[in-house]
């Protein structure tokens, strides 16, 4: 993103430690000189874009692949592009641009209500980047209407004053890649068809966002602990039109009606301007893919578990604290996640059937020096229950929402176990 900086008055000292404007008529040239120049420059674009668009004037749909730099590219980008040679015009409009400097970054992006707005830039300026970051670009050319394409200029260039550049940016419903969509249809009206828009695609939101983030397991897993029943909601055509890849496939098959009620593609040619390479990329080494670190993770406890109760008696009050206390922590960051957004993706979360927020403080209140048996047996029988639960209602991905639940299910039975004969129950070891 571009900013521009204003630039301070040459100053000097008079010597009693006051500031006062340094004389010299050549300054004083110089920058009303530059000022004249800055002037006329942004009066001459915005002229330029008060006028009518030149007959030769053209609409196109860049679409972006998707990177893997961080996570806000995973999933491409798509901008609108004008270009006018008889005007000089050539801008894109990109409803994708945030500020990493705002304030309360962190938890605005967490509660959903970090501002995100329509930026506009040449789209050579950005060419490079997407080059460097081995990112595709392809651009579809739209057969609209001379009143068609005025439209949809007017309508991004409304969005762009100050007072209306700004959005609540919503994951799957209002981002970068719906907003272009819902530009084009409104500048199309009822003249435009799409054919897939109201066919049932047979994927969630989930299943969409999953197949773009095979590549970062960690990414995947984390996105997928924190959304709930609404991104398991089955898609149409519209629906899937979150995705940038999404609009650029569906609208290519979408058709306009003319002025003599003749229809025609929307998009009248493509072309590619940078083809990214195709490779294999391993985001982390096999040993720290999720998978296999909680597999790991769950045989390891499952055996140390096992061996202490048979072997010696003995259920490790430690490890309780350890595992239910994680679990309660990462249980309330769910909950207040579900209770601060209000998009609703990431509401009736079923993983909290087994990241159960009151595993913290409760933990401490069953494994204490002076905990009975039947407040031990009333909070393992209640966790273990909600742990098989969480194993059968979760659509995680990969194997975490299994090896996890029976994890703290293994823990739960050995604590639920009565006291064998001749000896007494199970002791609690720090």
């Amino acid at each position: 993103m571009i900013t521009t900086r204003t630039m301070p008055t040459m100053m000097r000292t008079n010597g009693q430690g006051v500031w006062e404007k340094q004389p010299g008529s050549l300054r004083k040239k110089w920058l009303c000189g530059l000022l004249l120049f800055l002037v006329s420059s942004f009066s001459s674009q915005h002229a330029s874009l008060a006028q009518t668009l030149s007959p030769s004037a053209q609409v196109s749909l860049i679409t972006y692949g998707p990177g893997s730099d961080d996570i806000s590219s995973a999933f491409g980008h798509t901008e609108i592009r004008f270009v006018d040679p008889a005007l000089g015009l050539d801008r894109d409009y990109s409803y994708g641009g945030f500020d990493y400097n705002a304030d309360s970054f962190i938890l605005k992006f967490l509660r959903g209500t970090l501002p995100y707005f329509l930026s506009v830039h040449n789209l050579y300026q950005v060419m490079y980047y997407y080059q460097q970051t081995n990112r595709s670009i392809r651009e579809q050319y739209l057969n609209l209407s001379p009143t068609q394409r005025q439209r949809l200029l007017a309508a991004l260039e409304k969005n762009y004053l100050p007072e209306n550049r700004t959005y609540r940016y919503k994951f799957y419903y209002d981002n970068c890649a719906t907003r272009p969509r819902d530009m084009i249809v409104e500048a199309c009206g009822d003249s435009l068809l799409i054919p897939s828009r109201s066919r049932r695609t047979g994927k969630s939101y989930r299943d969409w966002m999953n197949d773009y983030l095979n590549e970062q397991p960690w990414y995947q897993l984390g996105m997928n602990l924190a959304i709930g029943r609404p991104a398991d909601e089955q898609t149409d055509g519209w629906r899937a039109m979150y995705l940038p890849d999404q609009v650029h496939d569906q609208l290519a098959q979408a058709t306009v009606r003319q002025a003599n009620g003749q229809s025609i593609p929307l998009v009248r040619g493509e072309q590619t301007l940078f083809s990214g390479q195709k490779t294999f990329r391993q985001q982390v080494p096999f040993v720290f893919d999720p998978n296999v670190v909680f597999g790991i993770l769950g045989v390891v406890i499952a055996i140390f578990t096992i061996r202490r109760y048979l072997i010696a008696g003995k259920v490790d009050r430690w490890l309780d604290r350890f595992l239910f206390g994680v679990s309660g922590f990462l249980g309330w960051f769910l909950l207040l996640l579900w209770v601060m957004r209000d998009d609703g993706v990431t509401g009736w979360n079923p993983t909290l059937l087994y990241l159960m927020p009151l595993h913290l403080p409760l933990i401490y209140w069953v494994t204490g020096s002076t905990t009975t048996a039947r407040r031990r047996t009333l909070y393992f029988g209640i966790t273990a229950i909600l742990a098989v639960l969480g194993v059968f209602m979760s659509t995680i991905p990969g194997g975490f929402d299994v090896v996890f639940p029976l994890t703290l299910l293994v823990r739960c039975l050995v604590n639920l176990q009565p006291a064998r004969r001749g000896q007494q129950s199970p002791a609690r070891v720090a």
